[in-house]
């Protein structure tokens, strides 16, 4: 129905949205004020079909080019689109801050270098003619819908509707803060309001809207709206005249918005037409859905096998549960979208809204021992994949809750919680942040961990005293120290690429693959200070604690984003390297005493890598590659997880050796169980096949059961675990039989080396050097004397 083409101007494009009848063509403009400066979107083809890049330029003034650092560093991405069936046109609009943003000893916050502050940022759809004559004048209406209404508001010069804040019982909340100390936001809900006063003014303060702007004639109506809108201000839409402004980054607010360095958001905005504004009726349905979700959710079953989770059977989550311990593992999980203490539920008590906010969840466990007058604000920023946790029961269930979460949170990871430069440190560059630093409040840090003034004696004073855990204490006292950026051993990706099988959106693609690059880039010693003297890899990504380089988060996070990489591009390099971290990491014939991991504070996160080691081994199945690494992968992860059977319990029945024994431990052990169970598959002895099942068993019932009687077990990260693994424990249960693979493994692997890492070779080859000079200079000294001094 549509049709696409450029006509370049000479501050840049225009983007000619036309029907197939050439009644109308919409003409859409990028008008942008960033630091006092005004200036225009660029629109530059991309290779990509209806996907165009963005740059910005300054407007000229008298003639002359104004330059403008702020509006340089600036990019942006536009993609455009029909949304299936229902004739509307969707535009995908991502502003980027390149820049590096400062972060002084670590730290980082609103006010820091690098920023842009936005003033204005208004994509505009001019109505032009194209067989006819416009009509002097067309009508604009509001067809304004929130909790509490749905009516149509008319003006014939100009109407605006501006969503000021959430409009919340805690909409002024502290995670609104300012660098001033003032707050983000200053009303309460939104305003509806027209240019000569031809309606009285609407103001709802604990209102959320969706509205959708049009302007008709007797003839055509053109409707215009916002994914989201309410949950994104400050926002306004407006009628002009000829012109529907989308307001992004509204002035309506605080003044101008801030833009940190390396942060981007991503808006979803719908345009459609229909013959006149009377007949207007199906595709302003369509739009009132679309608002709510933009990517519509699909039938469960209906999904290509080839993109689901593995193990998973589309609606299996709405059958019997195979026995009342399945039972109450599903009540455990629903507590995410159901009840008093949901996750929505969360997110209304620190007003997690707004454009840089919405889609991120509320760390509610770090706040145990807070006391205070306001609740302690922590941002989760997509820990353990949270993503991945709300399609996977998506799929299970077909509850479409599940589907909303999953989608607000992949936009966030991406916008916000990934560092859009490379302009920084090489291990900061493209990487994700960390949730909020723990029971410390967000403050002026936002979604970027590391508040200035903490304290890690202040933070941790409630826990065990260090000094009580002994040389395990003096090892955490090391991992506390305050400050950090992206990192490894936060690279969460999985998630984005099953939001792209599931809604065929190119950003989450991107999302994944520039995940799987990050690991691909902070390995390259060529990129550091210390490419002089080593070109070895860095080791930064399977550095999970300092010099400590065996299973753990890092680890396990790298090998996942490489394999997503690979599976989504088939770029074999991702697969070579998580091979070529597999041998760095594991080996079958290590002595696992050696690595202490029944040390729960410092090595609990040990089985995160096996559980990305299990899914390597499965994916190699699936490409039907049973090579030496194979092998190598097959036999690391049934080491380990025999010794599991042999050693390893419940985390809490060593509370005494924890500083904070929360309920998190107890939910961590579930990854112990799907160690267990999965490598199962891949045991040929049926005695120890049996014991592996018998205990993976034991650790699902405690976990479960424990959790079911905690008073905290509704808090969000115990509930993030369970929504990621113990789902497939049916799975498990009906396939007991069957081996994954059923060839003995007789290879020699030879013994284990240990992983240098690029620094420590170039350090020690500096002091090498350093050496050979100082004797060369001690050797030249000495003959120098001896010559002076030697007789003639």
């Amino acid at each position: 129905m549509w049709s696409i083409s450029l006509h370049p101007q000479e501050l840049g494009c225009e983007l000619h949205a036309q029907l197939t009848d050439r009644l109308r063509k919409v003409i859409f403009s990028l008008p942008i004020t960033v630091c006092d400066t005004e200036g225009w979107g660029v629109i530059v083809p991309s290779n990509a079909e209806d996907v165009f890049d963005l740059r910005f330029k300054a407007r000229e003034r008298s003639g002359r080019h104004i330059a403008s650092k702020a509006m340089e560093k600036l990019r942006g991405k536009l993609r455009v689109c029909e949304q299936p069936g229902s004739g509307v046109l969707e535009f995908e609009l991502s502003l980027t801050n390149t820049c590096a943003a400062s972060h002084p000893g670590g730290t980082w916050g609103l006010g820091n270098g690098g920023a842009v502050w936005v003033q204005r940022f208004t994509p505009s759809f001019c109505v032009d003619s194209c067989k006819h004559a416009m009509p002097e004048k067309l009508a604009a209406r509001l067809i304004l819908t929130d909790e509490s209404r749905d009516e149509v508001v008319g003006a014939t010069d100009g109407i605006a509707v501006t969503q000021l804040s959430s409009g919340g019982e805690n909409w002024d909340g502290p995670i609104h803060q300012a660098p001033n100390g003032q707050s983000l936001v200053r009303e309460r809900g939104y305003v509806v309001s027209s240019r000569n006063g031809e309606f009285a003014e609407i103001r709802e303060s604990a209102g959320r809207a969706f509205p959708i702007m049009q302007l008709s004639d007797d003839q055509q109506c053109m409707s215009v709206a916002v994914e989201h809108f309410w949950a994104n201000f400050p926002i306004g839409l407006a009628a002009d005249g000829d012109k529907v402004k989308v307001e992004l980054f509204s002035s309506a607010g605080a003044g101008p918005v801030e833009l940190q360095g390396g942060e981007q958001k991503t808006f979803r905005i719908a345009i459609a037409w229909e013959p006149c504004a009377v007949q207007a009726s199906v595709k302003t349905d369509s739009l009132k859905s679309w608002m709510r979700r933009s990517s519509p959710a699909p039938p469960v079953d209906s999904v290509d096998a080839e993109q689901l989770p593995p193990l998973l059977v589309p609606g299996s989550g709405n059958d019997r549960p195979i026995d009342s311990l399945q039972a109450k593992y599903r009540d455990l999980v629903q507590q995410a979208i159901e009840g008093d203490d949901s996750f929505w539920k969360k997110s209304e008590s620190i007003d997690q809204f707004g454009w840089r906010n919405f889609g991120d969840l509320y760390g509610d466990h770090e706040a145990v021992f807070h006391q205070g007058e306001h609740r302690l604000v922590s941002h989760y920023n997509n820990q353990y994949d949270c993503t991945l946790g709300f399609l996977t029961q998506y799929l299970l269930s077909g509850d479409e809750r599940w589907w909303d979460w999953g989608i607000a949170s992949a936009d966030h990871a991406w916008d916000i919680d990934t560092y859009h430069t490379s302009e920084d440190k090489l291990v900061y560059n493209g990487g994700l942040f960390w949730h909020t630093y723990h029971y410390a409040d967000a403050g002026l840090a936002n979604h970027r961990s590391y508040p200035a003034g903490l304290s890690a004696k202040d933070v941790f004073s409630d826990g065990k005293d260090l000094c009580d855990l002994g040389e395990t204490g003096e090892r955490l006292t090391q991992n506390y120290l305050v400050g950090g950026g992206p990192a490894a051993s936060h690279n969460y990706s999985t998630g984005w690429m099953y939001a792209y099988y599931l809604t065929g959106r190119e950003m989450y693609r991107d999302a994944a693959v520039n995940a799987a690059d990050y690991v691909m880039r902070i390995e390259d010693g060529k990129k550091t200070p210390f490419c002089f003297l080593s070109l070895a890899d860095t080791g930064h990504s399977t550095c999970s604690s300092e010099g400590y380089f065996g299973p753990g988060r890092a680890s396990a996070n790298s090998t996942h984003a490489l394999l997503t990489g690979h599976e989504l591009t088939q770029d074999r390099r991702y697969l070579t390297r998580a091979e070529s971290l597999m041998r760095r990491t594991v080996h079958p014939n290590q002595d696992l005493q050696q690595l202490d991991l029944l040390n729960a504070e410092l090595r609990w996160f040990y089985t995160m890598y096996l559980q990305a080691l299990s899914r390597y081994v499965d994916y190699k199945c699936k490409l039907k590659e049973f090579d030496e690494s194979f092998r190598y992968g097959v036999a690391s992860l049934l080491l380990y997880a025999n010794w599991m059977a042999e050693n390893e319990c419940p985390t809490l029945s060593k509370a005494d050796e924890l500083q904070y024994p929360t309920e998190t431990w107890a939910a961590q052990d579930m990854r112990k169980w799907q160690v267990l169970e999965h490598s199962a598959r891949y045991e040929l002895d049926p005695v120890r096949r049996e014991r592996l099942q018998v205990r993976a068993e034991f650790f699902f019932r405690y976990v479960v059961n424990y959790l079911s009687e905690s008073p905290t077990k509704s808090l969000c990260r115990p509930v993030v675990l369970m929504m990621n693994f113990g789902w497939q424990r049916e799975w498990y249960l009906n396939h007991r039989n069957e081996l994954a693979y059923t060839v003995p493994i007789n290879d020699d692997f030879g013994e284990p080396t240990r992983f240098v890492p690029q620094r420590a070779i170039a350090v020690r080859r500096f002091k090498a050097l350093a050496f050979t000079g100082a004797l060369a200079t001690l050797v030249m000294g000495i003959a120098l004397i001896g010559w002076f001094v030697a007789p003639v």
